[in-house]
C-alpha cells in the first residue's frame, strides 16, 4: 500500500506534518477533512514497509489464528474505550503479516472516513466471512460491539482447534504412505532393475505379480517422463473438474460417504450451520437471511444445495424442518429438535444446543481418530509389502526348486 506525507493546519491554525497509508490521495483527503484540518500539500512517499509487503504478501495468508487473535485484542481495546480507528492502527502495527497490516490500515481509514466498522469489514471477503460482518454489524446495531468480537474470537477459536485436531491426526497416516510411495519409487529405479537383469540370466516363466513388476520398473526407468506428463495431465484435469460446480458437488457427495472421515465432515457441517444460524438469529437477523449466510459457511456442496432448498421453502412460507426432515445427510434428531425449537420459538437456543451436542461428539471422533486410523495404514502397508515381497521372492523360490 502506498505511503502519503501530507501537511495540514489543525484547529488550532498550527502546522502539522505526517505520513500515513492509504489506497490513494483521495482516500487521504476524506480522513484529514473529517478530523477537520486545513490541507496544504499531499505527497506520495516510498517506504520500507511498502516494499516489504510487496516481497511478502504471496507467502503470508491470513489464518483462522490470525482471526482469533484479531477478534480478542479488538474486543479488549474497545472495551478500553479505545476508539475504532486507533485500536485497528494498533492492530496493524502488532500484525507481522503484511497483507493483513494493509488490510487493517485500510480498514482503518474507512472508519476514518466515516464508514461502519461492518461495511468496512465487508470489503475484505477473502478473509472476513458473511458471518463475521453479520455480528459484528448485530454488535453495532445493539451497541455491543466488544461481546460480538469475544464471540467471534470464540467461534474462531472452536474452528481452528477443531482443524489443528484434524490436522495432528493425518499427520502419521500422510507420513507413513508419503515413505510408502518413495521407498516404492526408489526400489522400481535402482532395486528391482538389478532383480531384473539376474531374473533375464537364468530365463524361466515369472509369475505374473514379478511382470507387472518390472514393467513398472521399466516404466519409471524408461519413460518417466510420460509419468510425469500424465501426472500434470490428471492434477489439472482434477483441479478444473473441482472448479465446476458438478464436480465438486461429486466430491462432496462422495466425501460425506467415506469411513470416519464423512461422518467428520457431516458433524462439523452441522455444527457450523446451527452456530451461525443461532448467533444470526439472536443478532436480529431474518431466517431467510440467517440461511443465506449459513450456507456460505458449511464449507460443503451437498449441505449448501439442502440449505438453499431451505431458503426457497422459507419464502414460501414453510418451516426450516420440512426440508431438513427429508434429507438423508442429516440425523433424524436435528429436524426433529428444530421443530421442538420452531413450535416454542425458541429455534436459536434449540440450534446452539444441538451445536454443543455435535460437537462433543465431532470432539470424540478427533480425539480417537489416531486409533481408528492406524489399523487402516496398518493394513494398507501389509497389503503393498505383500504384494512386493510376494513379486520379488516368488522367482527366487522358483529357481531353488529348479536345483
Amino acid at each position: 500500500m502506498p505511503f502519503y506525507k501530507y501537511k495540514v493546519i489543525n484547529k488550532n491554525f498550527d502546522k502539522e506534518v505526517g505520513t500515513m497509508e492509504a489506497t490513494s490521495e483521495r482516500q487521504i483527503e476524506n480522513i484529514l477533512i473529517s478530523k477537520g484540518y486545513q490541507i496544504v500539500s499531499i505527497e506520495s512517499t516510498f517506504n520500507f514497509d511498502s516494499f516489504k509487503f510487496v516481497l511478502n504478501k504471496l507467502g503470508k495468508k491470513t489464518t483462522s489464528k490470525d482471526l482469533v487473535v484479531f477478534f480478542r485484542q479488538f474486543s479488549v481495546l474497545i472495551s478500553s474505550s479505545i476508539n475504532l480507528s486507533e485500536a485497528l492502527r494498533i492492530l496493524a502495527d502488532q500484525t507481522t503479516k503484511p497483507g493483513f497490516k494493509m488490510v487493517l490500515i485500510e480498514i482503518s481509514n474507512d472508519v476514518d472516513s466515516g464508514v461502519r466498522l461492518s461495511d468496512a469489514l465487508g470489503k475484505h471477503k477473502h478473509i472476513f466471512s458473511e458471518f463475521n460482518v453479520s455480528v459484528i454489524r448485530s454488535g453495532e446495531t445493539s451497541g455491543k460491539l466488544d461481546e460480538s468480537l469475544t464471540y467471534l474470537a470464540d467461534e474462531e477459536e472452536k474452528s481452528y482447534e477443531m482443524m489443528r485436531k484434524v490436522r495432528g491426526a493425518m499427520i502419521y497416516p500422510a507420513v507413513v504412505i508419503c515413505a510408502m510411495l518413495i521407498v516404492g519409487v526408489l526400489m522400481m529405479i535402482f532395486v528391482v532393475p538389478k532383480l531384473t537383469s539376474i531374473f533375464d540370466e537364468v530365463g524361466g516363466q515369472l509369475p505374473m505379480s514379478t511382470r507387472i513388476l518390472i514393467a513398472t520398473s521399466n516404466l519409471f526407468v524408461n519413460y518417466w517422463y510420460i509419468l510425469l506428463i500424465i501426472l500434470i495431465g490428471l492434477i489439472l484435469a482434477a483441479k478444473f473438474f473441482l472448479n465446476k460446480p458438478f464436480g465438486k458437488k461429486q466430491v462432496d457427495y462422495i466425501a460425506l460417504r467415506l469411513p470416519i472421515f464423512g461422518n467428520i465432515i457431516k458433524k462439523s457441517s452441522i455444527v457450523r450451520f446451527c452456530r451461525s444460524m443461532s448467533t444470526l438469529i439472536v443478532g436480529g437477523v431474518t431466517i431467510s437471511n440467517s440461511l443465506k449466510i449459513a450456507k456460505g459457511i458449511v464449507g460443503n456442496e451437498v449441505f449448501k444445495e439442502l440449505i438453499n432448498d431451505t431458503i426457497i421453502a422459507v419464502e414460501e412460507g414453510n418451516s426450516i424442518s420440512s426440508v431438513f426432515i427429508k434429507s438423508k445427510d442429516i440425523p433424524v434428531m436435528m429436524p426433529k429438535m428444530m421443530q421442538v425449537g420452531e413450535r416454542t420459538g425458541k429455534l436459536d437456543f434449540v440450534l446452539l444446543r444441538v451445536a454443543d451436542f455435535y460437537s462433543k461428539e465431532l470432539d470424540a471422533i478427533l480425539d480417537n481418530l489416531m486409533v481408528l486410523l492406524e489399523p487402516i495404514v496398518m493394513i494398507i502397508m501389509g497389503i503393498a509389502v505383500g504384494i512386493m515381497a510376494a513379486a520379488i521372492l516368488l522367482p527366487m523360490y522358483n529357481l531353488t526348486n529348479q536345483f
